[in-house]
């Protein structure tokens, strides 16, 4: 009897990865097919049968809630086919950790999910695209990546998508987990896995609200956007807070706050330091304690780009006031 290779599902979506230099257009720009792709990127096949999908050629900051909500849908089908063991995801890295924490928040598999980018266009010498692809493909195929959700793998290094962030503009080791450190790491062709995500959470997304931004507090008298949100022709449906420090802002922030949770908006604070969470710690006027105590909803660790994806992903399964705090204040 022949022996039947695991599967593994790559799916493209564009990125600095399928990039190169066009001088036409005087820069680089989307070029790359996912047959191109493969082609350059040595021995891959050797390792497992490929399903290549092409989903589309979207730089980073193309990337919208509603593509990644289709994203989701269509990984979930491919996750839910049983030939297939793990699925492999290519995009740019500018959105790359919204989209990695939104398909964490929004597909339901224990099957390996694992998102994948290149901080070089094929253009370069020192194009890091190839050598990402084949770790992350290593990296769905290992028996240990069931159940841990989806990972970010780029730079040998393997990191939980509820936790990693891009933390420099152009280096190659970019991505990091601040608060918690990497999930492992992948070293001469092994992959090293060290522990769990420290959370994951599942949200049934129905619809995707219209508008939930992300306002961040600024030494300042005034609180002109958070007034201009709250006045907007689309009504924001929930409100991203970044405040300083552990979770404090300034006064006219946080009479606006008020003016939000008066109309049953829900605010989730964040704090704009990238390490460290958000307490009910001091008691002045705006600090944490009066924002908790008024209903403001504390995302614990999440950063403000990930705590609107969840925020996006709760809101759009339904969740009332009351189960989008459960979900955010875990402990």
């Amino acid at each position: 009897m022949a022996h039947v290779k695991p599967r593994i599902a790559i799916v493209f979506t564009g990125g600095t990865i399928s990039m190169k230099v066009d001088d036409a257009f005087g820069g680089v720009v989307p070029a790359l097919s996912a047959e191109e792709i493969l082609s350059l990127t040595p021995s891959i096949h050797e390792l497992t049968d490929l399903e290549p999908i092409e989903f589309g050629r979207y730089p980073g900051p193309h990337v919208t809630p509603e593509l990644m909500l289709t994203l989701a849908r269509e990984v979930q089908e491919l996750a839910d086919q049983p030939a297939i063991q793990g699925i492999v995801i290519t995009h740019g890295t500018d959105t790359l950790e919204e989209t990695s924490y939104f398909l964490d928040c929004t597909v339901n598999t224990v099957k390996p999910i694992v998102v994948v980018g290149s901080m070089r266009n094929s253009s370069e010498p020192d194009w890091d695209g190839p050598r990402n692809l084949r770790d992350a493909v290593l990296l769905a195929l290992n028996p240990k990546s069931r159940g841990m959700g989806v990972m970010v793998c780029l730079a040998d290094s393997i990191q939980a998508a509820s936790e990693v962030s891009k933390m420099d503009t152009s280096n190659l080791s970019t991505f990091e987990s601040s608060n918690f450190g990497p999930l492992g790491r992948i070293v001469n062709g092994s992959v090293l896995l060290y522990r769990q995500p420290v959370r994951r959470d599942y949200f049934a997304v129905k619809e995707l609200p219209k508008f939930v931004p992300i306002i961040k507090c600024y030494t300042s008298g005034e609180a002109e956007l958070m007034r201009l949100a709250l006045e907007s022709s689309i009504p924001p449906e929930g409100i991203v807070v970044e405040a300083m420090g552990v979770g404090n802002v300034p006064p006219p922030f946080y009479h606006q706050i008020l003016r939000a949770l008066e109309r049953q908006i829900p605010v989730v604070l964040t704090s704009r330091c990238p390490i460290g969470r958000v307490e009910h710690l001091y008691a002045y006027e705006g600090a944490g304690k009066q924002l908790y105590e008024a209903g403001v909803i504390f995302a614990d660790y999440l950063t403000g780009q990930k705590a609107r994806m969840k925020l996006l992903a709760a809101l759009g399964a339904g969740y009332s006031a009351e189960q989008v705090r459960t979900s955010f204040e875990w402990s």
